[in-house]
C-alpha cells in the first residue's frame, strides 16, 4: 500500500508538506532565496505550485531547524547568517565532541564503535560521494560520539547546534576534496580512539571540526557573492532580451 497518496490516488497531505519542505529547502540551499529575504505565503505556494496548508506545515519545520523565520503580521524571512555565532556555535561543538571523545577512550564498554568504523573505515570504493547523504553521515557520527559520551544534556545541546548550522555546515559536502578528507580525518580519530589514545584523539577531533569551519566560511561567502552577482545582473539581461525583442 502506498501511505503517499489518498485512497482516491492523489498526493497525501504529508507528501504534499515533504514537497513543500524540500522545494523551499533547496530554494534556501541554492540561495535562491537568500539569507535577509523576506517572502509572503502566498507569493512562496505560487512560486513552488502548492496550496498554504502544505506549506505552512513545511515552513515551520523550516523554522524549527533554524533556516527561516516568521513575523506576525509581516510574513517570513530567510535566516541571516550570522559568521559570528557560527563561530562560537562551531567552539561549542569541539568542547562536547573532545569531552565526548575522551570518555568514548575510557569507557569499558564501547559497543558504537563497531558500528562508527564498519561506516568511514572503508575502501575508497565503497565510499558515499553524493554531497547530502556525505552530511547525513557526518552528522550522524559526530552525533554517535557524543551520544556514545552517556551525557544526554551534551547529547541535546549538540543537537541544537547541529540543527543551528546546517544551513552552511551541508556546503562543506560540495566538494569532492572536502568529502574524501572528511572520510580520512573520521578514520584517524576512530583508530585514536579504538586504541584509547585520548590526546590523539581530542587533537584530531579540534583540527577536524575547526578546518571544516574555515572550509564553510570560504565556501559559504563565496556562494552568497555568485549569487548576489546573478540577482544583480538577472535585471540587466531582462532590459537586453525586452530590447531585442522589440
Amino acid at each position: 500500500m502506498n501511505h503517499s497518496r489518498s485512497a482516491f490516488g492523489a498526493p497525501s497531505p504529508a507528501s504534499l508538506a515533504e514537497q513543500a519542505y524540500e522545494a523551499t529547502r533547496q530554494l534556501i540551499f541554492d540561495f535562491e532565496l537568500m539569507p535577509g529575504d523576506r517572502f509572503s505565503e502566498a507569493e512562496l505556494a505560487e512560486r513552488i505550485a502548492v496550496s498554504r496548508t502544505p506549506l505552512r506545515q513545511a515552513l515551520q519545520r523550516l523554522q524549527q531547524e533554524g533556516f527561516v523565520q516568521v513575523f506576525p503580521k509581516l510574513g517570513w524571512q530567510v535566516a541571516p547568517l550570522d559568521f559570528d555565532t557560527f563561530d562560537e556555535l562551531y567552539d561549542l561543538r569541539v568542547l562536547i565532541e573532545c569531552h565526548a571523545a575522551r570518555a568514548l577512550c575510557e569507557a569499558e564498554q564501547r559497543p558504537l564503535l563497531a558500528e562508527l568504523n564498519a561506516q568511514w573505515l572503508v575502501p575508497v570504493a565503497e565510499r558515499e560521494s553524493e554531497g547530502d547523504r556525505v552530511r547525513q553521515l557526518d552528522e550522524a557520527f559526530h552525533g554517535q560520539l557524543v551520544r556514545a559520551s552517556g551525557n544526554r544534556e551534551m547529547l541535546r545541546v549538540h543537537q541544537e547546534i547541529t540543527d543551528r548550522i546546517r544551513i552552511v555546515r551541508r556546503l562543506d559536502f560540495t566538494k569532492p576534496a572536502r568529502v574524501d578528507a572528511t572520510y580520512q580525518e573520521h578514520a584517524k580519530i576512530l583508530r585514536a580512539i579504538t586504541q584509547r589514545r585520548a590526546d590523539e584523539a581530542q587533537r584530531l577531533l579540534k583540527a577536524h571540526i575547526e578546518q571544516s569551519k574555515l572550509e564553510v566560511r570560504d565556501i559559504t561567502v563565496d556562494a552568497l557573492y555568485r549569487a548576489r552577482a546573478g540577482r544583480r545582473h538577472a535585471p540587466a539581461a531582462k532590459a537586453t532580451a525586452r530590447t531585442a525583442n522589440r
